[in-house]
């Protein structure tokens, strides 16, 4: 059964390496991760919503992981700006979409999409490990794959 995230919710997430990232539920089924890992379990939500977002993604949560709920507040006034992300044709890579979540969209140029996110649900474990790639440094498969294409 699917647990009940609400917009403002705080997540610790643990990561394979036995450490833990932080995310936070933004309308759903958005959420926001911050660029903050931890050895051992914080649950301090000044100090977690004081570091820098990494990235926001559209996530399924199924209940399965164990993400855990460390609290609660309302959404300060960054998160209330649009999430941009790209749609771009698989077999026409030149037939590119920008949109965002307030229901702006236009045609676009692949190049007008580098560096936005690829529209696409996410699932908890591919969160993890992007996560975790990310902290240590490394390249995300997922992420790769998910890059515009420009030729």
């Amino acid at each position: 059964m699917p647990r009940l995230y609400k917009p403002g919710s705080f997540l610790r997430i643990p990561l394979a390496d036995g450490s833990f990232g932080y995310g936070r539920v933004l309308k759903l089924p958005h959420d926001a991760y911050y660029n903050y890992r931890t050895e051992t379990l914080d649950s301090n939500l000044d100090r977690i919503a004081s570091k820098p977002i990494l990235f926001k993604l559209s996530v399924r949560h199924m209940g399965e992981r164990e993400w855990e709920l460390i609290g609660w507040r309302k959404l300060e006034k960054q998160f209330s700006q649009p999430i941009v992300q790209f749609m771009q044709d698989r077999g026409n890579f030149r037939d590119c979409l920008i949109f965002d979540t307030a229901g702006n969209e236009r045609s676009a140029e692949p190049q007008e999409c580098v560096g936005l996110e690829r529209a696409s649900v996410w699932e908890e474990l591919g969160v993890e490990e992007r996560l975790l790639d990310t902290f240590m440094g490394r390249p995300n498969d997922t992420v790769e794959r998910h890059k515009v294409r420009l030729k």
